[in-house]
């Protein structure tokens, strides 16, 4: 089965050029871009790291703290492999908050665990169109890239991630691996 990557990677390629829609998802969307430029300064006032969880803190937040706590339960049953019930719960979080971006995110974690990869390009691209700086799901369409071969397209991928956030060190090691050539920062 060929996957839909194309416009995918088109979308994390033209990132840059694209904000969050005004108003969508849960709140932290002005604080989100101040933790960004922090992010990206040469002399960060806070640790990476702590840049860093402060983001992903923004992104797994929501204004209903119901909705919240339910992510709380699904990224635990992640993390204990128990995909079906992460699912279910994703599932719900995206029926009922369906501009929230990091539901759509971990759904395609969920996706890309179960090897079901066609569906986690789809809840990457609409965590994309929410929110165009989610390093973490550009991140998860350069791994399914690797895992069908698309070497080209994986390493397109994780240098859109580390033009956003350059301290992922690891995804820096594999672009490396993936493009001698190509120079190891790019903002």
């Amino acid at each position: 089965m060929a996957l839909p990557l194309a416009e995918t990677l088109k979308m994390i390629l033209d990132g840059p050029q694209r904000r969050p829609p005004r108003g969508s998802g849960p709140g932290g969307r002005g604080r989100l871009g101040e933790l960004f430029r922090a992010l990206q300064s040469e002399t960060p006032t806070s640790p990476a790291h702590a840049i860093e969880d402060d983001i992903w803190a923004i992104w797994i937040g929501h204004d209903d703290p119901a909705l919240e706590a339910r992510m709380q339960r699904a990224i635990a049953a992640i993390a204990r492999r128990h995909l079906d019930e992460a699912g279910m719960l994703l599932d719900a979080l995206v029926a009922e908050a369906p501009d929230w971006a990091e539901a759509r995110n971990k759904r395609a974690t969920v996706h890309y665990l179960s090897h079901r990869d066609a569906e986690s390009i789809a809840d990457i691209h609409r965590t994309l169109e929410l929110e165009p700086r989610h390093f973490g799901a550009i991140c998860g369409f350069g791994q399914i890239c690797l895992r069908h071969g698309e070497m080209a397209a994986a390493a397109e991928a994780f240098a859109a991630a580390l033009a956003i956030n350059p301290h992922l060190e690891s995804v820096r090691a594999v672009l490396v691996q993936l493009a001698p050539g190509r120079p190891a920062r790019l903002n």
